[in-house]
């Protein structure tokens, strides 16, 4: 393993030197259509319903994107409370999108009734602006998925409740369902809910069994980008590609399909739409947050970012290691939805029922767990029969609360 690591190292310090040498700031040149004419413009309108493009600043200087679907394609305005939906790692709200309008959650729930309003984290393309700093500055991506928490989340509740005037429905997929949990252990945002319902729940990793997610966080792959000086992780382009491909190489991985490599054999996506896909997605993400991640599978806890040794944690926490966000202490009262599949590679059923453990207490008319069998991490968000299986049941759930 210390020859692989030397070996995938300089494959990294390659995939490095390649990117600076293109120049950071060429990267934004090269942006979708969702990106140029904004996610409303090239991806809603487009499909015949009105839309709204909204920005709301964080505490911390950066400038988010958010599209709100305020009506049917029928043209009936919204008359059911408002619904965030939070999308996943390396991912931007076109996941809520992508499909057709009657198999996309987003047209779905506004031809329901619902207010719909579709969330940009930092580093995606709709959320690139800051007060004072460019993506272009490694500064700009001294973040993890502790900020989402800190800082976006509240800023983005807070628009949408100041706005519409109501708490909204919560739906999250991946770390969309991280960050809210985090944010509940700490008994924040709760009053901005009517409920929050949770697709592929990450929290708990240590059992994952996706061979190239734990194969990058076992060699320390994140931390040796970062130090190389690489706080951007740009997952599109061939010196990534090569880069992925070494990492196959050397842990002797099959990357054939490389979906299915990180999420589990989905059952049920429409491969006519993968082009639509790789148009849009992935986005960039910090390499900082994919530490942070990395650290969560080897230690198997939740806590926040590990700045790597007593004194560095003290400075940032006051105390020698990473305070932990505490499952346990997410308000019981609180309507959870919690839906996970059977081949998930990186939401592993293993791992969410430690999750579900911490939520025994929680009281019995206020959370739903589902399980599919057949389901996995992409099903969720992109299977062509999710509509009947997935969110019909969530919007029942949405009545009752």
């Amino acid at each position: 393993m210390a020859t692989a690591k030397v070996e995938l190292i300089l494959a990294t310090f390659l995939f490095c030197a390649a990117s600076v040498a293109a120049g950071r700031a060429s990267s934004y040149s090269r942006r979708s259509s969702a990106a140029v004419d904004g996610i409303c413009k090239s991806l809603v309108v487009t499909q015949g319903y009105a839309c709204q493009e909204h920005t709301v600043t964080t505490k911390d200087g950066y400038i988010l994107g958010l599209q709100r679907i305020p009506a049917s394609r029928s043209g009936r305005l919204a008359y059911k409370p408002p619904v965030l939906l939070q999308h996943g790692l390396m991912m931007d709200a076109v996941t809520w999108l992508m499909n057709l309008p009657d198999e996309s959650l987003a047209f779905i729930l506004a031809d329901a009734g619902y207010d719909v309003w579709l969330s940009n984290s930092r580093g995606t393309q709709s959320s690139l602006q800051h007060t004072s700093l460019s993506p272009s500055d490694p500064a700009y991506w001294e973040w993890s998925w502790d900020e989402l928490v800190t800082y976006d989340m509240p800023a983005i509740l807070q628009h949408v409740r100041s706005i519409t005037g109501q708490n909204m429905h919560y739906v999250g997929h991946s770390l969309g369902t991280l960050i809210a949990l985090a944010a509940f252990s700490h008994k924040e945002l709760v009053n901005k809910l009517r409920s929050a319902v949770l697709l592929s729940p990450i929290a708990y990793l240590n059992q994952m069994p996706s061979p190239l997610a734990r194969a990058a966080a076992q060699i320390f792959l994140a931390e040796d980008i970062y130090w190389l000086g690489l706080h951007q992780f740009i997952p599109k382009g061939d010196a990534v590609n090569k880069l992925i491909n070494d990492i196959c190489n050397i842990t002797g991985n099959d990357c054939s399909n490389l979906m299915s490599g990180f999420t589990g054999q989905n059952c049920c996506l429409n491969s006519s739409r993968s082009d639509i896909f790789l148009n849009h997605e992935p986005q960039s993400t910090a390499t900082k947050n994919m530490i942070h991640l990395a650290q969560m599978i080897r230690t198997g806890t939740i806590a926040m970012f590990d700045y790597g040794n007593e004194d560095n944690n003290m400075n940032h926490y006051g105390q020698p290691t990473p305070p932990v966000y505490n499952m346990t202490k997410i308000p019981n009262d609180l309507p959870l939805y919690l839906s996970y599949g059977g081949k998930d590679l990186l939401a592993d059923p293993n791992d969410v029922k430690v999750l579900l453990g911490c939520l025994k207490d929680h009281d019995g008319d206020k959370v739903v767990i589902q399980y599919r069998e057949d389901y996995a991490h992409a099903d969720f968000v992109f299977g062509v029969n999710a509509n009947q299986i997935i969110y019909e049941p969530v919007m029942a759930f949405f009545h009752l609360h």
